[in-house]
């Protein structure tokens, strides 16, 4: 038997794509790219977030409102992805740079 993984498609343009050194360093250190969540991101998997802000992302992928995903890295160090509610850029930046 073959499994088929289907693709989901991307919810939201992420406009110019910016990182913040500190978190690129972070990323990179711990052996993954920023890639990986710029996809995950996008494609509304949102990450480590309550019910309540996984709801106001649908909300905002549907309104045009700023979209903010945060992810538990590798090292147990937390970053954000945000998107602006214009979708002109999406930035990924260490927790303590918000």
């Amino acid at each position: 038997m073959t499994t088929m993984t289907m693709q989901r498609q991307a919810l939201f343009p992420l406009g110019q794509t910016a990182i913040t050194p500190a978190c690129l360093e972070e990323v990179l250190t711990c052996g993954e790219t920023p890639s990986r969540y710029l996809h995950q991101h996008q494609h509304g998997e949102w990450g480590d977030l309550g019910a309540e802000d996984k709801a106001e992302n649908d909300l905002s992928v549907q309104q045009g409102y700023r979209i903010l995903s945060a992810y538990v890295l590798p090292n147990g160090k937390r970053i954000y992805v945000i998107t602006e509610h214009d979708r002109c850029v999406t930035t990924l930046l260490h927790v303590s740079q918000y």
